[in-house]
């Protein structure tokens, strides 16, 4: 919210490139930034508008490419008419995973300098969520990007990681440094790992 002022800081202030966001216009900024929200949201029209929301002027080359590096490509071209093909109001005709990709393809089209991915991987089924990672790697390449997540395995390679707790910051390093000592966040990754191996036995 503070990034891109959709709030302004009551004290303290943040910085992009050396200036406080309230030098800029909200416009000005939100066009060098992208967003990816755990709630993506979809217009009811065609996949490949969908997807140039962020940049209207993209040619379908382009959209293309930003799906292939998105990894929605194929599911796309195999709805019944590819780029063309209507969604629901919402995305209601695509999974959680296919919207999250479609939002990442939007993105990436975008450019922007500065990206934030704010749960973005916290819907998804395990089957998807490897493409996403490689979405996310895609999309990451030369941006300053900043990650919420609660899905630790998706910050593991960040560079620095910035722990929480009512509303301030307890911890920063990088998941090796945290994970040496005792810390919260190796506490949250033990029983995050411990989780993925639960199985249902019959």
């Amino acid at each position: 919210n503070l990034v891109a002022r959709f709030k302004d800081a009551d004290s303290g202030s943040v910085s992009v490139g050396g200036h406080d966001v309230r030098e800029f216009t909200c416009e000005s900024l939100l066009r060098n930034i992208s967003m990816v929200f755990q709630n993506v949201y979809l217009f009811q029209d065609s996949v490949e508008n969908n997807i140039k929301f962020g940049c209207p002027e993209a040619t379908h080359e382009q959209v293309v490419a930003a799906a292939r590096a998105a990894c929605c490509h194929d599911f796309i071209m195999a709805l019944p008419n590819g780029y063309d093909t209507v969604i629901g109001e919402g995305g209601s005709t695509l999974s959680g995973g296919e919207k999250q990709r479609i939002a990442i393809a939007r993105a990436m089209l975008k450019n922007a300098k500065i990206v934030i991915l704010d749960e973005a991987s916290a819907a998804i089924d395990p089957e998807n969520e490897h493409e996403l990672q490689k979405a996310f790697a895609h999309l990451m390449k030369g941006k300053t990007v900043i990650m919420i997540a609660h899905r630790l395995s998706s910050i593991r390679n960040v560079d620095e990681i910035l722990v929480l707790e009512d509303g301030k910051i307890a911890e920063r390093g990088t998941d090796a440094a945290l994970m040496a000592t005792d810390t919260k966040y190796r506490e949250y990754q033990t029983l995050y790992e411990q989780a993925n191996e639960w199985r249902v036995v019959r």
